[in-house]
């Protein structure tokens, strides 16, 4: 349970009448409704307020059902309307007939009042807030009248949901206005406690049964919640015990949450190290045992090799896509390239020593293309229905803003708009994606899907010979020794970017392809154990 999930749990028994023992000798909560009706028969006589005709009385009849008696007479059985049984002591009250909702401010022009707009309201489950001086007569118009005592909340979303709200206290001159996305509720009295009444508005109850109008970025609560909501009333001296039970009981789930907080923190810093720990050592064969049967990386790569030198003859790749090179190490225990007829000392280049059935080879002699070609055509006709992804004259355009760095899964692709392509596409799925400006060292794997895709300007893409190639690169690039290697040869300046001739240059240490698999397998059986 979370520090929120608590202080959710708190407010919910305390409206229930489940935080407090009841006092038989409490003055029951229908005595305090009388005395809010007579004070508005007061209020009315002096003309401040206007007579409700929707007013309301709730009681509960001897078949034990709850009915509602209205100002003309009329009475309806609201039973399906009762969220909750409330003790015998408290009362059921629509909050428009226990509060003035949204009350005016009379204040001479150039009195001093508070200004809060809703940036100056915290996120908080307790009032707070903060406000700007004006004077009164530059925000008595346009605005949400206040003044000190009232309960104030925030009608839209997200702030409704995040609990922006305050009971209104030490304003200039008593007074303000604010934001127009409030609802303000004021008390008949020293009836209501303002404590309760803000912890009602902040339950459970009042948030999460909340029904909303409006465009997805601005919806508010729909007119009539908050006034037909019903409110439990309790006692008014078990009002007073409650508040004190919910601040101090949220003083407690305060230190529980930054607590819950610190130990979320070092769980999600253990799992990032722990998966740091089992790529290193995965990519230094450290993994999982190696088995002398096998077939070894060397024999791998002279197969990618023909196979690469077949498909030129077929002219599906080009010749300068071959590199005759070997790296190998000698009988002086030094890393050596053999190119052509040249052969090089790059020990200093080899990080460390890998099982003897591995090898070292640069990237562009593992996989048959390393590539930043994106296909040429208009991407003016945007699309955006579902029916145009799967026709042949769409493509997805792989964009490196998708890209998801994730050491557990492939990328879900999330881009589904569609792009007119005047020449063709070069994605089928199954390529890794490098993002080679800006964010670098985000990778992931193209997904199989049933449109034409195509790589985005500012990535990388890398084409394997074999499928099951792709899923050992992304465990490497995605290991600290991957990620510095593309660090390696990005430049420094104010937007980091490698280019792929660099890129293809990079020395990777390759594992038999039967060990790669086991690898790959006992990465993903690992990752889904830890959790963070």
């Amino acid at each position: 349970m979370t520090g929120k999930q608590l202080k959710n749990s708190i407010l919910q028994w305390a409206i229930q009448g489940k935080l407090v023992p009841q006092d038989p000798n409490d003055e029951p909560a229908s005595v305090l409704l009388e005395k809010i009706r007579a004070e508005k028969v007061r209020l009315i006589k002096e003309g401040k307020i206007k007579k409700d005709k929707k007013e309301s009385i709730i009681y509960r009849g001897e078949d034990n059902s709850y009915y509602e008696k209205f100002a003309d007479g009329k009475v309806v059985c609201i039973d399906e309307e009762i969220p909750f049984e409330i003790p015998s002591t408290w009362e059921w009250c629509r909050l428009s007939s226990l509060f003035q909702i949204n009350p005016k401010n009379t204040v001479e022009d150039n009195a001093d009042a508070a200004f809060i707009p809703m940036e100056k309201i915290d996120a908080t489950y307790q009032s707070s807030f903060s406000y700007y001086v004006r004077k009164w007569r530059e925000i008595k118009s346009g605005f949400t009248h206040f003044a000190d005592g009232d309960v104030a909340f925030a009608k839209i979303t997200p702030c409704f949901q995040n609990r922006k709200s305050m009971i209104l206290k030490g304003l200039p001159n008593g007074i303000g206005a604010g934001t127009t996305e409030l609802k303000v509720l004021r008390t008949y009295g020293n009836t209501i406690s303002t404590e309760y009444l803000l912890f009602f508005l902040e339950s459970p109850y009042f948030v999460e049964e909340a029904i909303f109008k409006g465009t997805a970025n601005q919806q508010r609560i729909i007119s009539g919640y908050l006034e037909n909501k019903l409110f439990p009333i309790p006692p008014q001296k078990e009002q007073q015990r409650i508040v004190d039970i919910i601040n101090a009981s949220f003083a407690v789930a305060e230190t529980y949450s930054k607590a819950q907080e610190k130990l979320d923190s070092l769980n999600n810093s253990l799992a990032a190290s722990l998966r740091k720990s089992i790529l290193q050592e995965a990519i230094q064969g450290k993994l999982v045992p190696q088995d002398p049967n096998e077939e070894s990386a060397s024999v791998l790569l002279q197969r990618i090799k023909e196979e690469k030198q077949r498909l030129v003859k077929e002219d599906k790749l080009k010749k300068k896509d071959v590199v005759d090179s070997v790296i190998f190490k000698g009988d002086d225990n030094k890393y050596y390239e053999q190119i052509g007829k040249h052969c090089i000392d790059i020990t200093d280049c080899i990080p460390f020593d890998l099982p003897a059935n591995w090898s070292w080879c640069r990237i562009e002699n593992y996989v048959k293309l390393v590539t930043d070609f994106v296909a040429s055509g208009s991407f003016a006709s945007l699309r955006e229905n579902v029916k145009y992804y799967k026709t042949p004259n769409y493509a997805i355009l792989v964009k490196a803003q998708d890209f998801q760095y994730d050491f557990q899964k492939d990328l879900t692709y999330t881009d589904k708009h569609g792009y007119d392509f005047l020449s063709g596409s070069n994605l089928f799925g199954g390529e890794l994606i490098l993002s080679n400006v800006g964010s670098i060292g985000k990778v992931f794997i193209v997904p199989k899907l049933d449109v034409r895709m195509s790589l985005a300007p500012n990535s990388i893409m890398v084409k394997p010979i074999y499928e099951n190639q792709i899923k050992w690169l992304y465990n490497l690039f995605n290991s600290e020794f991957g990620i510095q290697l593309l660090y390696s040869i990005s430049s420094a300046t104010a937007i980091r970017k490698f280019n792929k001739t660099s890129f293809k240059k990079l020395i990777i240490p390759i594992p038999p392809i039967e060990e790669q698999e086991r690898i790959v397998k006992k990465i993903e059986t690992v990752f889904n154990r830890i959790k963070g």
